[in-house]
């Protein structure tokens, strides 16, 4: 692929962006997607997360990426997901998405499946690419069954249902989510996906899936609203998805025309997005952008970067050198909500954000992702409470916490 020239150019946090679809971000900061698990146990939006979200928006961050959403609800990522198969909770999605929107920034629904890394194993069979157990502690407990070609077919017209909806509800747009060992980020890997048919067996074949998908969403949502994709710079697993492979699918999505890539990395096994796994970063920040500096080289489109970025300098240095183009950042939201304006007024940097709970034990890196995103949840009902500034519960309520949402979540699903 030919080398694109990009001119010159300054800009700054507080620059806006406008992207491929039209729409203008009014400044150069995102929140991240993080698992809020604050939905109904029908899945629908709660209270609690509407008012998470008009938090999150009167932050002053352009970019909002809600928590996974959906697809199926017979697979969920994590216990009290929201999900949006049809329009039964159209209302209370319109009224979430607002909630964000009402300050000016723009929200953005992340919509996913979990595949074989699927919340409850014990009681319903999971599904991936190939019927391969994960190697996660605690989501290996059953064989996924391989996914039919039929099952494909549905796969791809429930991507685009949720995301029609979602942008009918008044989300500005969609993220699919090809990351973090999902089910698109487990047919993209060559550890996951040894299929013999035509979704594998050759790189091209592996992206076949993702690219339908997003040629999909792009039909149901249309050429005005935002469509983004999130990928992994590399699984950082043995014979998983790697750098060289990675780049190849960020070019034919470029060509596919998304809107936004944003660049993450790890999965369950590895969960480098945490910063479990150092990538080469400028002065040990940021986790992935020796990737998206790559990725640049030779590609104009709109690029996110998410992970470690946590001083205001170095914002501004890679996003003035053309590096990438929106900054995310995730847990830092979980502790100061407002913290992108104080970013855009130059008061105040991240604080250092305090230790997730975490067992320390041999093999339970899943375990600790786990409770971190529990860590998250719990810190989340506080910012919604009206809190602003959080240090989080200590591991013995996160636990029970947990437990009791799993629990509650698995009642719902015999």
């Amino acid at each position: 692929m030919p080398a694109k020239t990009r001119k010159p150019r300054t800009v700054a946090v507080d620059s806006p962006l406008t992207l491929p679809c039209g729409i203008t971000l009014p400044n150069r900061i995102a929140k991240a997607a993080m698992s809020e698990q604050l939905g109904e146990l029908d899945g629908a939006p709660s209270q609690t997360l509407t008012r998470l979200y008009s938090a999150w928006g009167r932050g002053g961050a352009g970019l909002l990426i809600t928590g996974n959403v959906m697809i199926d609800r017979r697979a969920y990522v994590e216990p009290r997901n929201v999900t949006l198969e049809d329009d039964r909770h159209l209302e209370a999605v319109g009224n979430w998405a607002r909630a964000g929107a009402r300050e000016g920034s723009v929200t953005v629904m992340q919509i996913n499946h979990p595949g074989r890394v699927a919340v409850g194993p014990l009681h319903r069979r999971p599904v991936g690419p190939s019927a391969l157990r994960p190697q996660a502690v605690g989501f290996n407990l059953r064989r996924p069954r391989a996914l039919s070609l039929d099952d494909l077919a549905d796969l791809r017209r429930r991507c685009a249902r949720t995301a029609e909806l979602a942008v009918r509800a008044g989300f500005a747009g969609v993220q699919v989510h090809a990351a973090h060992g999902y089910l698109l980020s487990q047919f993209l890997s060559p550890l996951a996906n040894q299929r013999t048919d035509e979704y594998g067996g050759t790189p091209e074949n592996r992206r076949r899936l993702l690219l339908e998908v997003v040629a999909d969403v792009r039909r149901a949502i249309g050429p005005t609203a935002i469509l983004s994709v999130k990928l992994n710079s590399a699984d950082f697993q043995r014979r998983g998805l790697e750098e060289a492979e990675s780049l190849e699918i960020a070019f034919a999505l470029e060509q596919a025309g998304i809107d936004l890539l944003e660049v993450s990395g790890g999965n369950y096994e590895t969960p480098a997005m945490t910063g479990a796994v150092a990538d080469s970063t400028r002065e040990h920040e940021a986790y992935f952008l020796r990737y998206a500096e790559q990725l640049r080289q030779r590609s104009a489109l709109p690029l996110m970067l998410t992970g470690g970025v946590r001083t205001l300098d170095f914002m501004n240095d890679v996003l003035a050198h053309g590096a990438v183009d929106v900054i995310g950042l995730g847990r830092p939201f979980a502790v100061q909500p407002d913290i992108a304006a104080d970013l855009l007024a130059g008061t105040r940097e991240p604080v250092a954000l305090p230790t997730a709970p975490r067992l320390p034990i041999p093999g339970a890196t899943p375990i600790n992702s786990y409770l971190q995103l529990a860590w998250h949840a719990a810190n989340f009902r506080r910012i919604a409470a009206g809190e602003k500034q959080v240090s989080g519960p200590g591991a013995v309520r996160t636990l029970v916490a947990a437990g009791i949402t799993v629990t509650a979540r698995a009642l719902t699903q015999f």
